[in-house]
């Protein structure tokens, strides 16, 4: 087909949505045996809006032209035609190599001056808006609700002015106005993410484990100073742990169950787990607290791996010491790269999730990192934070929707 008698047409239609409405348009161009170079449609509150940039002959376009805005009076709808060039078709082929990123956007709500901010930095940094679409349910009216949260993702093209910058003015923005984000090269790894690692103390659970165990020794102020001071990066994590175990020394076992049967579970973690298990996720507790509360947890949810520490009991006692290797950061990013292995995971199919200074070097290895209501410092070397939501809000950041969920997931949620 020579492009001396083709034309290239783009249509727009917008209307009332229902069913059969593009069969009924594509239909006509089908009598015509036209090319299809693009489409795409959104549905917003059941009002569409449709696009197709189709290829016919020059002498079939007024037929095709006319049946349209026959049919489109007949249904309700509006359609406008827009002639493209071959020089303007060309250059929108070229943009479709260029980098694509989705940008995500959480928070227990989502408004006007939020997403206005956001969409400036993209456009200051020189990246267009493909699509927007909702990853959450629909918006209870009552803004009260607990459990309320909203999440909108943002496919865009280009490649940023500068990355760092954007990155920094997205972070000022999520602590400003109270929301998070996610900013994400949208390839291949990112669908499909495999491997996912959690810390345990401060975020699967709303507590740090050791420091219900000193309460119970009466020594909870001194091990809460020392893990306050590891958790910000402040001491070496090894001696604290050291010290902070030395000062359990005579604590009865019992009191471990005691506490394990009463862990705090992190908000969303039911929902998390769940959606996680019924996809075919690899998870993975890595924890510089102890593996007792750690093999709990992988009773209740199915979780697959847990590495943390072993706290050595003798005589029914705590003795002050503990058993082999201490988990710290370094050994989280160990065990990180060792079970990616072990899985045949991608390095950049793996996501890590942890709060405090000992979790940044596996949230740094990770494809996918994320900081879960952190530490400043934690927050400040992450690309990712979870600040407003619960733990589910992973969920948002690995692309799924509400709608992907069944009546057991609806109901955790």
């Amino acid at each position: 087909m020579s492009t001396n008698n083709t034309e290239l047409i783009l249509i727009r239609i917008t209307g009332l949505d229902r069913p059969g409405l593009t069969a009924s348009i594509t239909e006509i161009l089908a009598r015509y045996d036209v090319t299809i170079l693009d489409i795409g449609q959104a549905d917003i509150h059941s009002t569409l809006s449709l696009g197709i940039l189709f290829k016919t002959y020059e002498n079939q376009s007024g037929n095709i032209m006319k049946e349209l805005l026959f049919e489109a009076s007949n249904i309700g709808v509006n359609i406008r035609f827009y002639p493209i060039s071959t020089e303007e078709y060309e250059n929108w082929v070229s943009l479709q190599g260029k980098n694509r990123y989705i940008l995500t956007l959480l928070g227990r709500k989502l408004t006007a001056k939020q997403i206005g901010a956001v969409t400036r930095i993209l456009a200051n940094q020189g990246l267009n808006i493909d699509a927007i679409k909702r990853l959450t349910g629909r918006i209870p009216l009552d803004e009260k609700k607990a459990s309320t949260r909203a999440c909108i993702e943002f496919s865009v093209r280009g490649t940023p002015n500068n990355r760092q910058s954007m990155q920094e003015e997205l972070m000022k923005l999520s602590r400003d106005l109270d929301m998070d984000f996610s900013f994400q090269l949208d390839d291949m790894y990112r669908r499909m993410r495999r491997l996912i690692c959690f810390d345990m103390d401060s975020t699967l659970i709303r507590t740090e484990v050791i420091d219900e165990l000193a309460e119970r020794a009466g020594v909870g102020q001194q091990v809460r100073e020392i893990t306050e001071r590891a958790m910000r990066g402040e001491i070496d994590f090894i001696e604290s742990f050291r010290e902070r175990v030395a000062l359990l020394k005579g604590l009865d076992e019992s009191v471990m169950q005691e506490i394990a049967e009463n862990l705090p579970i992190t908000e969303g973690v039911e929902r998390l787990m769940y959606v996680l298990k019924r996809y075919g996720y690899k998870i993975a507790i890595l924890s510089g607290g102890f593996t007792y509360f750690g093999n709990y947890l992988k009773n209740k949810f199915g979780i697959d791996y847990v590495y943390a520490n072993e706290l050595e009991i003798v005589d029914g006692k705590l003795t002050g010491r503990y058993l082999g290797e201490v988990v710290d950061g370094r050994r989280k990013a160990e065990l990180l790269r060792l079970i990616a292995q072990v899985e045949n995971v991608d390095i950049r199919q793996t996501i890590a999730v942890g709060d405090g200074a000992n979790d940044l070097p596996m949230i740094s290895l990770a494809g996918l990192g994320i900081a879960f209501h952190a530490k400043p410092k934690v927050v400040a070397n992450a690309q990712q934070s979870i600040n407003t939501t619960g733990l589910d809000g992973v969920l948002y950041f690995l692309g799924f929707k509400d709608s992907y969920l069944d009546e057991r997931g609806k109901k955790l949620s």
